[in-house]
C-alpha cells in the first residue's frame, strides 16, 4: 500500500440539500447535427441510474445518477457554502441523510459536476425510495490536499480510503501504475476545458466522431468508470498537454448538445506523464466501494 499524509488531512462536514430538476423557457436541446429533443437532465433523485451503469445510450442529457446535492444557502451575498460543498467533497466521502424519512441513512459521494456545480451522491435503491427533493444531506468531506508521500503525481478529489482501496502501483522513477477502463484522446475532451482549477466540477468527453468512438472503444463508458486521458493536464487548470496524462471519474451521463458528453471529475494528474494507464475492467468505483 501507498503511503499517503492522510493523517496531515482536515476533516470537515458540508451540507448540501437534494436539488429539483431544472426546466428551461426554451426546454430543447440541439444536437451538432441541428435535431432537438427535451431530455431529462439534472438535479433530483434519478431512481434507475446508479453508478457502473451506462453513461450512454440513454434518452438523457447530462443526467447525473443517483442524487443531486446543492446548498443554496448564502454567506454575504454570495455561493460560498456551495462552494465549500464542491470544492471539499471528495469521491468515497460518507454522506449521510439529515432529515425527512430517510434520515440516518449513508451513502457515498461519486463526483462532482461543474456548471450546475452539484455534488453527487449514490445510495442504494430502497434509501433511494425514502428520499425527497429538499431533503438534507451532510458529507464528511476529507481528502482536500490528499497526496501520495514522495510521488508527483498530483491526487485530487478523492478520499483517503478510496485511494486506497484502488490497486495502484509503484513502478520506480516517479511512475504510478493506475488501473482504468478506457484510454481517451485529449482532442476530444470539451465543455470545462480551460477551468482555472480542477478540485471541483468536471469536462466532458465528446461522443461526435464515430471513428474515435470505434478506435478507443468508447461505446461502453460507465458512470463511475476511472479513465484516462492522454497528452492532458489538471494539476491545476485543465489544458491540453503533449505528453501529460490525466486519471479521471466518469460521473454524468452522455450529452447532446456541441462540445459536451459523459463529464469526467478529475482524480490525478501529471504533466510529466508518470501515469501509466492500466486497461482494467474493474475499475469502476462501484467495485472499489465494495472494500470501503
Amino acid at each position: 500500500m501507498l503511503k499517503t499524509n492522510k493523517d496531515k488531512l482536515v476533516c470537515q462536514s458540508v451540507l448540501g440539500e437534494i436539488t429539483s430538476p431544472l426546466g428551461g423557457v426554451n426546454p430543447y436541446r440541439v444536437g451538432p447535427d441541428g435535431t432537438a429533443a427535451i431530455y431529462p437532465g439534472v438535479g433530483g433523485i434519478t431512481y434507475n441510474l446508479r453508478i457502473g451503469d451506462m453513461a450512454g445510450g440513454l434518452f438523457a442529457d447530462h443526467v447525473e445518477p443517483g442524487v443531486s446535492l446543492s446548498n443554496f444557502a448564502k454567506f454575504a451575498g454570495q455561493d460560498g457554502p456551495n462552494r465549500a460543498l464542491n470544492l471539499f467533497s471528495c469521491a468515497g466521502n460518507i454522506a449521510k441523510v439529515i432529515s425527512g424519512e430517510a434520515k440516518g441513512e449513508t451513502g457515498r459521494v461519486t463526483g462532482k459536476h461543474g456548471g450546475i456545480e452539484h455534488v453527487l451522491i449514490d445510495f442504494e435503491p430502497a434509501v433511494l425510495e425514502e428520499l425527497a427533493i429538499g431533503d438534507k444531506i451532510q458529507v464528511k468531506a476529507c481528502g482536500c490536499g490528499l497526496r501520495i508521500e514522495g510521488s508527483p503525481v498530483k491526487t485530487m478529489n478523492l478520499s483517503p480510503p478510496l485511494l486506497e482501496a484502488m490497486p495502484l502501483k509503484d513502478l520506480g522513477d516517479g511512475r504510478l501504475e493506475v488501473p482504468v477502463t478506457h484510454r481517451i484522446p485529449a482532442r476530444i475532451m470539451g465543455s470545462g476545458i480551460g477551468s482555472s482549477h480542477s478540485q471541483s466540477g468536471d469536462y466532458d468527453i465528446q461522443l461526435f466522431d464515430e471513428a474515435t468512438i470505434k478506435e478507443f472503444g468508447l461505446d461502453d463508458l460507465r458512470l463511475g468508470d476511472f479513465v484516462a486521458i492522454i497528452d492532458a493536464d489538471a494539476s491545476y487548470g485543465r489544458i491540453f498537454k503533449t505528453g501529460g496524462v490525466v486519471i479521471g471519474i466518469v460521473v454524468h451521463s452522455n450529452c447532446h448538445t456541441a462540445g459536451h458528453g459523459p463529464g469526467v471529475m478529475v482524480a490525478m494528474s501529471s504533466a510529466e506523464g508518470l501515469i501509466v494507464p492500466k486497461i482494467d475492467p474493474q475499475a469502476n468505483l462501484k467495485e472499489y466501494f465494495k472494500k470501503l
